[in-house]
């Protein structure tokens, strides 16, 4: 069973980009992050015809949205809101094999890594608290899980080019790892991708737009992350960062897929 994460940054705009993914690697579970459309115009027939029938999907207006869009039948769909707010930013469905599969955003956070002078990392700081104290409450039910999507943290020192010039720079901050970590713990969650790959191994799954050639530079963040129940741990297979896909034309997203192939 592949599985794929990506934040497509508009899904209208780069279904081309998502149809190539289907047609190259062909996942049985796609999870999207920030599709920005209501669910109105959200192009189910579109992945309809990729054979993407079983769909679960919360949209709002040029901002945010996730979906889990799958081949095999969903059950159990449903959703959370965090921090006060009805943002679209998770999304849970379960599949035929047991898996219950969590789809999340987290805020990026602004630019400006203090919480009284920026709201927008407080927002971040509290709703990664808020997920922490769910998952805790929820760590004596066995089923298995896995949680995909962009969590908008780079936590080990090489998920960024650079760990002593990313430490004062939103998604990289000290207390931004420790909430993630915090949050990881507390239902025990093993990360995927870094179960293949060593933590001295630089990693990344996101390069800015600002970046006049983001592949010379390569200054990249590993912002987007699969995590899986420990009892999952032996039925993963194999795991990759599409790289290339940050240089697919035309308008490629700033983040490229994560997918993990899971027994």
């Amino acid at each position: 069973m592949k599985i794929v994460t990506w934040n497509i940054n508009s899904v209208r705009l780069r279904m081309g980009l998502v149809e190539r993914l289907i047609d190259e690697h062909k996942p049985d579970v796609i999870c999207l992050q920030e599709t920005k459309t209501v669910d109105e115009t959200f192009p189910r027939d579109a992945f309809i015809a990729k054979g993407y029938k079983h769909q679960h999907i919360a949209g709002m207006k040029s901002y945010n949205g996730v979906a889990i869009l799958s081949r095999l039948p969903l059950t159990n769909k449903g959703g959370e809101n965090w921090q006060g707010r009805e943002d679209c930013r998770h999304i849970s469905a379960d599949t035929p094999n047991g898996f219950e599969i969590h789809c999340c955003y987290v805020p990026a956070g602004g630019d400006i890594p203090d919480p009284v002078a920026n709201p927008k990392f407080a927002h971040k700081l509290g709703f990664m608290d808020e997920k922490a104290a769910w998952w805790k409450k929820r760590k004596d039910n066995t089923k298995q899980k896995i949680l995909v999507g962009d969590l908008n943290v780079a936590p080990l020192e090489h998920d960024v080019w650079s760990h002593k010039q990313m430490l004062g720079v939103v998604s990289h901050t000290p207390i931004e790892v420790e909430k993630f970590t915090k949050w990881q713990k507390a239902h025990n969650w093993v990360d995927a991708v870094r179960h293949f790959v060593p933590p001295e191994e630089k990693l990344y799954s996101w390069w800015s737009y600002r970046a006049a050639d983001w592949e010379a530079s390569n200054r990249g963040r590993r912002l987007d992350h699969i995590w899986v129940t420990p009892g999952l741990t032996p039925a993963l297979k194999s795991t990759s960062i599409l790289k290339e896909a940050r240089g697919w034309e035309p308008k490629p997203s700033d983040h490229v897929p994560v997918m993990i192939n899971i027994g």
